[in-house]
């Protein structure tokens, strides 16, 4: 049983193919694309399943589980933005989804070239980028290229200078988004695979654990990864899914001021006018 867990591979770097000379962004890791095709795969099938299987009675427990986070994903949603709702819940919950299998198809010992899509730096890095540009084009749709601007020089109750001072902080703080989530993703998931490794690999090293290790291997891993892919793999899910909602929410940030030059002085002209 012990050597069924030792078809894992170890944590190392993904073999890369390049498509074209001269450029890195013609190089691509072939195993990691092939591991996200699978999770792409297998997310489709199963939501497919699910929703053939929806019921408006009696929810069975994956559909009632479901539910709940898209619950909690469209009363978030509805709070920022009632009208954009439409397009945030889907993204979100996209992301939640293909994340957790992604994260859980782990549970099965993955021999090369396989291993958990967000294990490659790459795969993180593209969902954080992705979500970084949505989130820009969304606040510049709704608050316009001023109103865009002018988040740059928060916080909006302090003196000018003072906000032309925090506009560098700012700009740091508002790039760091996708490198903290694709890190924060990747880390975790990573870390995962190397305490594997290390119990799979390293431990029956030890000359007292030898003896025992046929009997150890399937409770400590299987302990192991209850913990680690199921736990901390649905947890990492809805972090990235919470995030997303909250960098949403703070491209919004200031409208509830005017943030277009004399618009409130316009409006009230309008209304004069009016009456």
């Amino acid at each position: 049983m012990s050597r069924f867990f030792l078809l894992e591979p170890p944590p190392v770097s993904h073999p890369t193919v390049a498509l074209c000379s001269g450029s890195i962004f013609c190089t691509i890791s072939w195993d990691s694309l092939i591991s996200s095709w699978i999770s792409i795969l297998v997310t489709i099938v199963v939501m497919s399943l699910i929703a053939r299987r929806l019921s408006t009675g009696v929810p069975g427990q994956i559909q009632m589980w479901l539910e709940t986070i898209y619950g909690y994903a469209s009363g978030q949603a509805a709070h920022i933005d009632r009208e954009a709702a439409r397009f945030i819940v889907p993204l979100v919950m996209t992301i939640f989804v293909y994340i957790l299998v992604a994260n859980w198809i782990d549970f099965l010992p993955l021999p090369r070239p396989l291993h958990p899509a967000n294990s490659d730096l790459n795969q993180t890095a593209a969902m954080g980028v992705l979500v970084f540009l949505i989130v820009q084009w969304y606040g510049i749709r709704v608050q316009g290229w001023y109103g865009y601007l002018r988040r740059f020089t928060k916080p909006f109750e302090m003196s000018l200078p003072v906000r032309i001072a925090f506009i560098p902080l700012n700009i740091i703080e508002e790039l760091a988004k996708p490198l903290t989530l694709s890190l924060r993703l990747f880390g975790n998931i990573f870390g995962g695979l190397v305490m594997i490794w290390v119990l799979s690999v390293l431990l029956p090293q030890i000359p007292y654990v030898q003896p025992f290790w046929s009997a150890l291997a399937v409770v400590l891993l299987a302990a192991w990864k209850v913990f680690d892919v199921g736990l901390i793999g649905l947890i990492q899910a809805f972090i990235f899914m919470l995030l997303t909602l909250v960098y949403f929410e703070q491209a919004r940030e200031g409208m509830e001021e005017s943030h277009e030059p004399g618009r409130g002085a316009s409006q009230a002209a309008h209304q004069g006018g009016q009456a």
